[in-house]
């Protein structure tokens, strides 16, 4: 579909575990090219995947270079979590949550804060960075907005296009971005500009950090913002949509992995 306008979808499972193989479930056909790294077997087919990862966006990227449309195409690549610590691979070997608290099922930034790269010749400005807050349910909004479609886009979702920031453009912020989440529990997440508001079922205090000084979220500074907590307690109620498939759960929440293995 070169000779007309594309999407491309492509859900990419690198790295990943599979949690059957237990403590050895990082499997890969060959470690290479990490073979003679003095690392633990798992971290090195870890390091492979990842590698195996690069590959296959470079090919990508040389396919669209071979078809004369890699300077009109947006090319998007986005995590869809922190990182693991799974398969007898920990997270902490490579430093891999850096300065962020957390892994993947946690609702701290280490959890949830992902890399978001963007290149789009003549648009995206090579080397830019910004400080723009987003959110996957930004995604549609966006790319209907780069294709002109949107009229296409379901009234009252959540999501923004947006588009001007990728054009270097200033734009309004999100109010505010909610996260939850069930598999140990019931766990709840806002961002609010610099704020990070986190809680561990209905019952649980709110824990409040400010992301601006306190990007590893140690210090919870909820007893000295009193209204800040309130509103979080409100969103937590007004920003999530019951649902029978995922049902609030108030029994004790299974541990989360421990900090040595984070």
């Amino acid at each position: 579909n070169h000779d007309k306008p594309f999407y491309l979808y492509l859900p990419l499972t690198l790295p990943h575990a599979n949690n059957e193989g237990k403590q050895q479930g990082m499997e890969v056909p060959s470690d290479a090219p990490y073979s003679d790294k003095p690392w633990p077997q798992q971290e090195k087919n870890k390091a492979a995947m990842i590698a195996r990862l690069d590959d296959t966006v470079g090919q990508v990227m040389a396919l669209l270079k071979e078809l004369k449309v890699d300077q009109n195409t947006l090319v998007i690549f986005a995590s869809d979590n922190g990182p693991h610590s799974e398969g007898g691979s920990k997270a902490a070997f490579f430093h891999s949550s850096g300065p962020l608290r957390g892994i993947k099922r946690d609702m701290y930034e280490g959890g949830i804060r992902v890399p978001f790269i963007a290149r789009w010749p003549g648009h995206v400005k090579a080397g830019a960075t910004t400080d723009f807050v987003t959110a996957f349910w930004d995604f549609l909004p966006t790319a209907a907005d780069v294709a002109g479609a949107t009229d296409k886009v379901p009234a009252n979702i959540d999501g923004q296009s947006i588009l001007p920031t990728l054009l270097g453009k200033e734009q309004k912020p999100h109010e505010y971005l909610y996260f939850e989440f069930h598999e140990r529990g019931f766990d709840q997440a806002l961002r609010m500009g610099d704020w990070k508001v986190v809680r561990h079922g209905t019952k649980k205090p709110v824990e409040l950090y400010n992301l601006k000084d306190d990007l590893g979220e140690t210090r919870n500074v909820a007893a000295d913002h009193g209204d800040l907590v309130k509103r979080a307690g409100e969103l937590f109620t007004s920003a999530r949509v019951d649902s029978p498939d995922f049902p609030i759960d108030e029994r004790p929440r299974k541990k989360a992995a421990p900090a040595s293995d984070q």
